[in-house]
């Protein structure tokens, strides 16, 4: 479903050497305390086929890295801002807690330690706190946590999908400003580059069963997640289960809310390949559209 999308050739070809952003979820760590430095950095990355644009990012992606771990973990993340012209400070949704400190902007070269303790599961958002935070947010600043709900089940495949907008431009400047305000974005995208999964597309074997984490990080618009081809039988949304397997009924989407999260199951019936958008189609067909490749 690649097309074009006002100035972005999106069915165009990635540079040579360019690799997809892993949407793998990683195990969580050992350990009920993660610790984890987080570097406020600008980066100059791919965005798109053939196009780059400087990102104000988390640890120099844009979404920054995907926080995993259990109800009742603590994490101690410790903010440094390496930005040499702006402050920057961190909110994350996950945790519950007084925010004057915490989420306080730190100038370039300061260092913040922001401690939450994980207690509620869930598919959580977390981004810039320094306003203007649609700038912040719009320019890359977000990313995801996953708290695993107690007692999930294991699957084959695990994947973590964060949607979002893509603004082109000089960072901060009028002309980008304005189509934030105006929520008219050069793409829409999942882990930060359009059309990304549509080139290289994620992997699964006939049989298995694979889960989707999900988070709509915005910072204007929500996401309708689709999986052509297959119809999902567990859905968990804001840290509920809306259907299980073993139900009559299934699932053709996951709707969410900027800034809600939540995943999705299926198992793929037979080798092909499958094509997940945003079924919002201004934005599949902006770059919010990839593909799993299923084998026998």
């Amino acid at each position: 479903m690649a097309g074009s999308s006002g100035g972005l050739d999106l069915a165009a070809d990635f540079s040579h050497g360019w690799k997809a952003r892993d949407a793998s979820l990683a195990p969580v760590a050992g350990g009920t305390v993660h610790r984890i430095e987080l570097h406020a950095v600008r980066r100059t990355i791919v965005v798109a086929p053939g196009v780059k644009q400087q990102m104000w990012t988390f640890g120099g992606t844009a979404p920054g890295p995907t926080l995993h771990g259990k109800v009742g973990d603590v994490f101690e993340i410790t903010i440094v801002n390496d930005d040499p012209t702006m402050g920057h400070g961190i909110d994350l949704h996950a945790g519950s807690l007084a925010p004057d400190q915490a989420m306080r902007t730190i100038q370039p070269g300061q260092r913040l330690v922001y401690r939450f303790r994980a207690d509620r599961a869930g598919a959580w958002l977390y981004h810039c706190s320094t306003a203007p935070m649609l700038q912040h947010m719009g320019n890359g600043m977000y990313g995801a946590v996953i708290i695993d709900p107690p007692g999930l089940a294991k699957v084959d495949r695990e994947y973590v999908l964060v949607s979002s907008e893509l603004y082109l431009g000089t960072p901060g400047s009028a002309a980008q400003v304005a189509k934030m305000r105006q929520d008219t974005p050069d793409a829409w995208v999942f882990n930060g580059i359009a059309a990304q999964y549509a080139k290289a597309p994620l992997k699964a074997t006939a049989g298995q069963r694979a889960r989707f984490w999900v988070v709509a990080a915005g910072p204007s618009d929500g996401i309708s997640f689709h999986m052509v081809g297959t119809v999902f039988d567990t859905l968990y949304k804001e840290g509920a289960y809306l259907l299980e397997p073993g139900q009559a009924g299934g699932s053709q989407v996951l709707d969410l809310a900027v800034a809600e999260g939540g995943f999705v199951e299926t198992t793929f019936p037979a080798a092909g390949r499958y094509s997940f958008v945003d079924h919002d189609m201004r934005h599949a067909e902006a770059g919010a559209t990839g593909m799993m490749e299923v084998s026998k």
